[in-house]
């Protein structure tokens, strides 16, 4: 301490010589390593798919063009430019790579400029010269502190920040996707509706000519009350059914003017039939869905920045360096303050070691381990979902392709039947009620097959999130502060 005191550089060497220290100081807890999961070699594939090769196209940011519908593409680009939920999670990953910043600040010391003015008049009783005397005492100094990372708790905790920005990041990604995801369910189940309304309608049409029949036939004493009754009972059973997929399809209307920021009294869509087709992709490795899906990189990146946390936590058990110090003027008046006799300066540095908190930070390093467990259980978690997710959808499309064929050979059967049972009831061989049972199960079968058609439509967006999209991995900060 002696030689800081008496060498007029002693400032300047000590604080170089703490601040090689600070810089050079290691950072304690565990380096991060990515948490291990189960990982199957592949998945259930249904046969007439194939699994994707490194030459197979991936699959494309603007997924939804696969499609090949104008509608739903403006629709998709509407979602990213005004969903107030996307909005919010863009702020707040704003705010994280502001914390960010803001936790880099402590690796440097600060520094201020000070001055001021003070008048005073000592007591007569004073001890020393300045017994009842009025003066001033003019000042202006740069004032220093800085508090040296020895130990890496400031590092680690710009390693837990860098972690959790990334992690924002990619719920933006993540939010994208299923707000993206969702819009195309609610449209392609709004396109059924519309199948279902022209259906509907036409099968409207029909019983209405059916039901004038029937009266034309009572009038002539062919048909008996009964069957008009039948008949009547058949086109309001049908009218009502046009009217539950009119609310059916308003509702889904209004969901997809909400995902678009809009107020749902502003916003139609004209009715358009449901397309035929839908794209099949080559399904992705497990181990590659682990690189393609946002959510799985937000809960890695979770569990990266808790595992920093541990870090800082452990940092608490070790010794504090202060270092505060000022260099400047001081005077009884400004006219000669910045004069060569009236410059001063001062160094402080403390050392603290924290000796008894009654278990505070042995609670914090526990509740930080708890924490790194936690992540790495809700990383797992995900993975385990994700690979659910693929295998449901998966089934589900290959299911309902074979399901659509069946129920289409099913309905051409029940067509051929209502014109068959037509022609004999006309005959006066069989009466109307078999006629009516025709025709039920023809219209229930062709309810059935629209159904079914926008299921697999449905099926197709879902295993297309599965796969995580378009979305491409985003890689953490090289921030160097190991």
């Amino acid at each position: 301490m002696t030689f800081f005191m008496t060498n007029k550089r002693s400032p300047v060497r000590l604080w170089a010589i703490l601040g090689m220290i600070g810089l050079g100081g290691c950072a304690v807890g565990p380096d991060y390593v990515k948490p291990s999961t189960v990982l199957p070699a592949s998945f259930r594939i249904p046969p007439g798919w194939k699994v994707a090769t490194p030459q197979d196209p991936t699959i494309p940011a603007q997924w939804w063009q696969m499609f090949q519908d104008p509608t739903l593409d403006q629709l998709e680009v509407q979602v990213a430019q005004a969903n107030q939920t996307l909005a919010q999670q863009e702020a707040a990953w704003r705010q994280s790579q502001a914390l960010v910043q803001s936790t880099q600040a402590g690796l440097f010391p600060t520094l201020n400029a000070a001055a001021g003015e003070s008048r005073t008049r000592a007591s007569a009783g004073a001890i020393g010269l300045a017994q009842g005397l009025i003066y001033n005492n003019d000042q202006a100094a740069l004032q220093a502190n800085w508090v040296p990372d020895l130990w890496g708790s400031v590092r680690r905790s710009i390693e837990a920040n860098q972690a959790t920005s990334l992690a924002d990041a990619n719920q933006i990604a993540a939010t994208l996707l299923t707000l993206q995801s969702q819009l195309a369910v609610d449209y392609f189940q709004l396109r059924a509706d519309d199948a279902q309304r022209a259906l509907l309608r036409e099968t409207v049409k029909s019983y209405q000519q059916s039901l004038d029949l029937t009266v034309e036939r009572k009038s002539s004493g062919v048909a008996a009350d009964t069957d008009v009754l039948l008949a009547e009972n058949l086109l309001e059973s049908a009218k009502a059914q046009l009217i539950d997929v009119e609310v059916q399809r308003s509702q889904m209307e209004h969901a997809i003017a909400v995902l678009i920021g809009k107020a749902p009294s502003d916003f139609e869509l004209p009715e358009s039939p449901l397309g035929s087709g839908y794209p099949q992709l080559p399904v992705s490795l497990p181990s590659a869905l682990l690189e393609r899906r946002p959510d799985i990189a937000v809960a890695e990146r979770q569990a990266a920045a808790a595992s920093a946390q541990i870090g800082v936590a452990q940092a608490a058990f070790y010794p504090t360096i202060t270092l505060t110090g000022s260099y400047g003027y001081q005077n009884k008046a400004y006219s000669n303050l910045f004069s060569v006799p009236n410059h001063d300066w001062s160094l402080s540095p403390q050392i603290l070691q924290p000796l008894f908190d009654a278990g505070l930070r042995e609670a914090n390093l526990n509740q930080a381990r708890a924490g790194f467990d936690q992540a790495v259980a809700n990383y797992r978690e995900v993975v385990l979902v994700a690979f659910q997710n693929v295998e449901d959808n998966l089934s589900a499309e290959e299911i309902l392709t074979r399901e659509i064929g069946v129920q289409q050979k099913a309905v051409h059967a029940a067509a051929r039947t209502v014109d068959l049972t037509d022609q004999q009831y006309r005959a006066g061989t069989v009466g109307y009620l078999n006629v009516i049972t025709a025709e039920t199960a023809l219209l229930t079968g062709q309810v059935t097959e629209v159904s079914l058609r926008g299921r697999a439509f449905i099926a197709a967006v879902q295993l297309i999130t599965a796969l995580g999209g378009g979305w491409q991995v985003q890689q953490p900060p090289a921030d160097g502060v190991h």
